[in-house]
């Protein structure tokens, strides 16, 4: 039966944006609760399938990957100086691992495959549609408020930044849909009209780590797909969204907490309108150009896109040091920041425990013995820095396995399949972009984002999966 697949896949791919709704699942019982249905769900996938485990080398690598980090968070325990966040990452693990494995498998039938990209997309779109609530219908809908936040957007996962990054995600996904001609008309038309919602969202965050990571993702995605479909998909789903992102110039109280209804409700109108132009602007059919002057522009953008973020990071921490960086909408338009200084301090504790680091979630407490300035911080905000200073050499090792295993298993998908899998790629590296400059790891509705693409793109290589047709064939 075609259809069982995917309903069997349905709560895993639904699932990063109904967690988001609960905070992204940062706290214990939203995250507890999404553990046991990630680990049933694998018992489900175990019990449907005959191979619960993958057997290529780049899904073995990935799983044991993330089955070493897994292990070696909850022996940290024996050395960690704080055993509490010890064991709040420990849980995340125990979310991520079961989920990333059951991924392999309820991910190998074709239909649950390309199902996945479009119900991850509709999850996306539903808890960013949430999160807009209070701001669009000010007087039906009112949200606990985010006093760190200020005027940036924090909701669905009431950190503006992961939002931001959540978002972002979202954006590459429709972008890739909507220039996929193998899709039905209908599809590429639905998504297209996400973009509005999702430009503004990223847009009210105010991160400029998201709008540096959407840009490398649609940079990649293009590349990886270097069609006149994908381009102007992709130029309508981000224009939509910068058309509604500019729109506040001329509606300002949408960039506040504290919107009135007027306004909520002309910004809800025009995205509707926006949503509609970008469905019917959605390309209809697949239109190739010269490929290989588009995929050298594009790698261009993603080139810049990633330098240019990190640069400037790194440049506004060097004249960081403030304990309340801008928090409107003029942080688009500064440098001032502060993790310059946090990454400092990690790579100082690294260097004083390089092989096993000072144990998992011991940053704070480096921090809180090293701080230039009075300011409490949880995370080096770089999961890659974090890693070297609470996980050491080792755990490094462990990333290592579970990036690589993901990257070589992308690649490969890449070669078998063709531009169909550009989305999935462009999302998951949308993600590995913005997890280089915040604790995007601590939200598991945004990480869980990142695992499933990758899943889905490692289960197209077991043995009897199906290969998806390339619509257009990648440049020589």
């Amino acid at each position: 039966m075609r259809s069982r697949p995917v309903l069997l896949a349905a709560p895993l791919l639904l699932g990063p944006g109904v967690l988001a709704c609960f905070s992204g699942g940062f706290f214990d019982t939203a995250r507890l609760r999404a553990g046991v249905l990630a680990w049933l769900l694998f018992a489900l996938a175990a019990v449907f399938s005959d191979r619960p485990l993958p057997r290529s080398g780049p899904g073995r690598l990935a799983l044991g990957g993330l089955a070493a980090l897994t292990a070696l968070t909850g022996l940290s325990l024996l050395w960690t100086p704080l055993a509490g966040p010890a064991s709040d990452d420990l849980q995340r693990l125990l979310l991520y691992l079961p989920a990333f494995a059951a991924g392999m498998v309820l991910l190998r039938p074709s239909s649950a495959a390309r199902a996945a990209e479009p119900l991850l997309l509709a999850g996306v779109t539903g808890a960013t549609l949430y999160g807009l609530s209070e701001r669009l219908v000010p007087g039906a809908v009112s949200l606990e408020r985010v006093v760190s936040a200020g005027d940036r957007l924090a909701y669905p996962l009431t950190y503006w930044n992961g939002t931001g990054a959540f978002a972002a995600i979202g954006l590459v996904l429709a972008a890739g849909l909507a220039g996929d001609p193998g899709r039905p008309r209908a599809l590429r038309a639905a998504a297209a009209a996400t973009g509005p919602l999702l430009g503004l969202a990223v847009y009210l965050t105010f991160s400029r780590g998201a709008l540096g990571a959407l840009v490398a993702g649609i940079g990649l995605l293009v590349a990886l797909a270097p069609t006149a479909a994908q381009l102007r998909a992709a130029l309508v789903v981000g224009g939509s969204g910068a058309l509604a992102a500019a729109a506040t110039l001329a509606l300002p109280a949408i960039e506040t907490q504290a919107s009135g209804s007027g306004q909520g409700a002309a910004m809800l109108a025009l995205l509707v309108a926006l949503a509609a132009a970008g469905a019917w602007l959605a390309p209809s059919e697949a239109r190739t150009v010269p490929l290989a002057p588009l995929r050298a522009v594009a790698l261009g953008l993603l080139v810049v896109a990633v330098a240019g973020t990190v640069l400037a990071v790194a440049q506004a921490e060097r004249r960081g040091g403030t304990d309340a960086p801008e928090a409107g909408a003029g942080r688009l338009a500064s440098v001032q920041s502060n993790r310059y200084e946090y990454w400092r301090v990690a790579l100082r504790s690294f260097g004083d425990h390089p092989l096993l680091g000072e144990g998992s979630g011991g940053f704070r407490v480096v921090w809180l013995r090293e701080r230039p300035f009075r300011e409490s911080v949880r995370d080096a905000h770089s999961m890659y820095l974090e890693t070297a200073a609470e996980l050491g050499l080792a755990g490094l090792a462990c990333l290592l396995a579970l990036f690589g295993g993901i990257g070589a298993g992308a690649a490969r998908a890449y070669r078998r399949a063709g531009p169909v899998t550009a989305p999935a790629i462009a999302g998951a590296a949308t993600w590995a972009v913005h997890a280089g400059l915040d604790w995007d790891w601590e939200l598991p509705a945004l990480s869980l984002l990142a695992l499933v693409l990758a899943a889905r793109l490692l289960a197209t290589l077991e043995p009897g999966a199906p290969p998806e047709a390339a619509t257009v064939p990648p440049a020589a």
